[in-house]
């Protein structure tokens, strides 16, 4: 039986409740920012509740696959062959997840929602709350090398966009409201609520200045509430009070940073390659997750400790009782096995393993130091969480929410200066060797450039394309003098430009060139051809290349005119020129458009906090964030003027992914398609304009 039946029964339920709900509030009259915090809080607790219920189902499995709570004695007791099948199970289950169930249950999750909040604006398919939920779980409590606080974020970023689609925000409020989920639950996993929120808004949302911090926060307050409710007061490590033995110590620190960096660095690539190899495998997803399964379970045969989160053997390290030789074997043996468990299909998260990597890389480096300087040096247990710290900080470019969520796992501010010593020398070091994170790595191989959009320069966002004259004199460099005259004379362009056999320019011709040679022109005009004449420093642009590359180049050179080139059928074309004053022209144009919908709304909103502009008694400008009800609907389908009595003066919207990325700006028709994170400038009443940003 199809399932698209049962699909529409769902929507048309889903949209009668959401609509009951929405007229519920709008009866109730509530303020925006009363609306907002009141789902912040209902966020928190359903992100909260997420991370409660998939620890909840690791340890129901965990008892279930090894009969017994999973500690080290345990696993080390059960018999080869068990340790062998049982992730191959896990790997089988969660591959079958992935292919029938939902695609995003995949991997690491945090990409997965950077890349909701980029592309779709924070929409994320309800289903994957509780197929994200149960794959990890089961992932995990087989022995996956793979941690929960990815999977947990990404569940909380689920509910939030389900919130939001339920009550049908507009697209602004909906990355809020993923951003609020995300930080609920790496809250709720740590323990730690203000990490929770300086993580959503430094790793998930990528700004700092986002404009609505405060329901981020309470959702992950709400979220730490219902974790400790449920777990108690206690942090997710069991951690000793350390302090900093001697000030020579912090050079230990300094040298731990580029150790920790360099691993991170070593994670990043590790993990890629494992991707791209089972992803180069011509094979269903369940066999991958079984292959990857049996390789794991391998391994886990001989070293126990790299199944799992790793939680017992992290403990063991931060009370200073790893043996520092065992330690960095463990290493490179999580380096690897967590790679090989997301790179086959896997599914689970890298903050844990990062977190394993750092605790080993510390507890190997600070027992070493130890034993050669025991008097000016602490325990090994005091590196081994710094090195966490630097290690997370590194693989995931976000220093700030490492720094505190180490922090708050100690509540101790005598570590406090070498932990940051170390994760800003390793996410340094990191971002020297490897430009991209653990997470936007990712987005970006599929050429999905997360931060665009935030360009400052404007010419950056126009083509040479854009504004080329297809008019240009090119003439072949056996031309003779005479006729080169009567075309220098003749032409509108300042420039004509000489061509060889291959049809290559190889200089150009202007009144300067052709001056000292006129006093003899009779002498002249049958002996000399263009290539003698010609100015062979010739600089020429590609059609593509953007318009700040441009005004370097006349910079550069000194004139007003450069000829176009194009790629075509593997071999260049001259395809027209392009003018100074063009460039000017439209650099003037793109600040005058700017200024109608976004600049000068910014500057009116740091007066009155909203993008809009005062026109008259109660008519304003203001910029809003296309509705999502309207994506994909021409404008006389959505018939502003007559449902909401406003009119459209401006649509602001960006083309392209990476490089090629571009804001263009249409004036607006009946046969005009509305597309997602479109901008709209509209001019109304106030009241009106209040009540379409609501929708």
């Amino acid at each position: 039986m199809s399932e698209q039946p049962f699909q529409s029964l769902y929507k048309r339920i889903f949209n009668t409740a959401s609509k009951k709900v929405i007229d519920f509030f709008d009866r109730a009259k509530l303020t925006e920012h009363s609306f907002v915090l009141i789902i912040a809080v209902a966020i928190g607790l359903l992100g909260g509740y997420g991370a409660v219920a998939i620890q909840f189902s690791i340890k129901m499995f965990q008892h279930l696959f090894w009969q017994g709570d999973f500690t080290l004695e345990t696993v080390q007791n059960v018999p080869w062959y068990w340790k062998l099948f049982i992730p191959l199970l896990g790997g089988t289950v969660v591959g079958l997840v992935i292919r029938f169930v939902a695609k995003e249950a995949k991997g690491h999750g945090v990409p997965e929602v950077m890349e909701a909040i980029a592309l779709r604006n924070g929409i994320i398919r309800p289903r994957v709350v509780v197929a994200k939920l149960f794959a990890s779980a089961f992932y995990i409590a087989s022995g996956g090398s793979v941690g929960r606080e990815g999977p947990v974020i990404q569940i909380g970023s689920a509910v939030g966009s389900s919130i939001g689609q339920f009550f049908k925000v507009n697209p602004k409020r909906m990355r809020t409201f993923v951003a609020c989920g995300a930080a609920s639950g790496i809250a709720a996993a740590f323990n730690a609520p203000i990490a929770g929120a300086l993580f959503a808004v430094e790793i998930i949302l990528g700004d700092f200045a986002v404009a609505q911090f405060s329901p981020i926060v309470i959702s992950s307050v709400v979220a730490t509430v219902v974790s400790r409710h449920y777990h108690g007061d206690f942090p997710a490590f069991v951690v000793s009070k350390y302090s900093l033995a001697s000030p020579l110590e912090l050079f230990n620190y300094v040298i731990l940073g580029f150790m920790a960096g360099a691993v991170a660095v070593s994670f990043i690539k590790t993990l890629y390659y494992a991707e791209d190899f089972f992803d180069n495998l011509k094979m269903p997803d369940y066999v991958k997750g079984a292959i990857g399964g049996v390789i794991i379970g391998a391994m886990g045969i001989f070293f126990p400790q790299i199944f799992g989160v790793g939680y017992d053997t992290m403990d063991l390290a931060l009370a200073s009782g790893l043996v520092w030789k065992l330690a960095l074997v463990l290493v490179i043996l999580k380096l690897v096995a967590t790679s090989i468990s997301l790179g086959s299909g896997g599914s689970g998260g890298i903050f844990a393993p990062s977190l394993f990597l750092g605790a080993m890389l510390g507890s190997f480096y600070g027992g070493m130091v130890h034993q050669i300087f025991p008097e000016w040096t602490a325990d090994a247990g005091a590196y081994a969480l710094v090195a966490m710290g630097g290690v997370v900080g590194a693989a995931t470019h976000g220093p700030i929410a490492a720094i505190l969520i180490i922090f708050e796992l100690t509540n101790d501010y005598k570590i406090i200066l070498p932990l940051m010593i170390t994760t800003i020398i390793a996410t340094l070091v990191a971002q020297r060797m490897q430009k991209e994170s653990i997470y936007t790595l990712k987005l970006v191989r599929k050429g999905i450039n997360i931060f665009a959009g935030r360009e400052t320069n404007v010419l950056r966002s126009l083509k040479v394309s854009d504004i080329v004259k297809q008019s240009i004199e090119v003439i072949p460099e056996q031309e003779r003098f005479s006729e080169i005259l009567e075309k220098v004379v003749g032409s509108n362009n300042n420039f004509i430009y000489v061509k060889n056999a291959r049809g290559k320019l190889n200089g150009y011709i202007s009144m300067q060139e052709i001056r000292q040679t006129l006093l003899d022109f009779d002498a002249l005009k049958d002996l000399l051809i263009a290539s003698d004449v010609a100015n062979p420093n010739v600089l020429t642009v590609n059609e593509k290349d953007n318009l700040d590359y441009v005004m370097k180049q006349f910079g550069r050179s000194g004139l007003d005119e450069l000829p176009v080139i194009a790629n075509k059928n593997g071999a260049q074309e001259v395809v027209g020129t392009i003018w100074q004053r063009d460039v000017i022209e439209a650099y003037n144009h793109q600040i005058f458009l700017r200024d109608m919908s976004g600049e000068l709304g910014q500057s009116f909103q740091n007066l009155k906090k909203k993008k809009i502009v005062h026109v008259v008694d109660n008519y304003h400008f203001s910029e809003l964030e296309a509705p999502t009800s309207m994506t994909g609907k021409t404008l006389q389908e959505i018939n502003l003027r007559n449902k909401f009595d406003l009119e459209l003066l401006l649509i602001k919207r960006t083309e392209g992914r990476g490089r090629s990325q571009k804001t263009i700006y249409i004036q607006p028709g009946g046969s005009t398609k509305i597309k997602m994170n479109d901008m709209l400038l509209v001019f109304g009443d106030q009241q009106k304009i209040d009540h379409l940003s609501r929708i």
